[in-house]
């Protein structure tokens, strides 16, 4: 096995040169961040194997997305469900609000307990 492994004199010690590949320049969004926060905090084996396997970022970007997308699914629904309508938008705009403001607390609370923290 070939090793491709460079050092770095450190005063009397020698240290591997270790770098990440480059990552994509694109940030992560809202649940990406808590996902890392969560993994940082409560899991701290699996947060230190994905960013030595260079495995985080993307894992980071997936769990994003996905509870990005679900939160454009399920948002419709709950405003349904809640009576959340247009015809109360056009009537009685504080209580949508209200509502709005409801559904997406409880659809943030189920993509915490689904994706972020799991």
């Amino acid at each position: 096995m070939e090793n491709n492994l460079t050092y770095i004199q450190n005063g009397d010690y020698l240290i591997p040169d270790l770098s990440l590949s480059e990552l994509p320049e694109k940030p992560l969004g809202k649940y990406g961040r808590m996902r890392k926060a969560y993994l940082k905090q409560h899991r701290p084996i699996l947060y230190n194997q994905l960013l030595m396997t260079e495995k985080l970022y993307p894992h980071l970007l997936e769990i994003d997305e996905t509870a990005n997308w679900r939160l454009e699914q399920m948002m419709p629904q709950l405003a349904e469900a809640a009576g959340a309508t247009e015809a109360l938008k056009a009537a009685d705009p504080m209580q949508w609000v209200g509502l709005m403001n409801t559904c997406k607390a409880q659809a943030e609370e189920i993509l915490m307990a689904e994706l972020i923290n799991s």
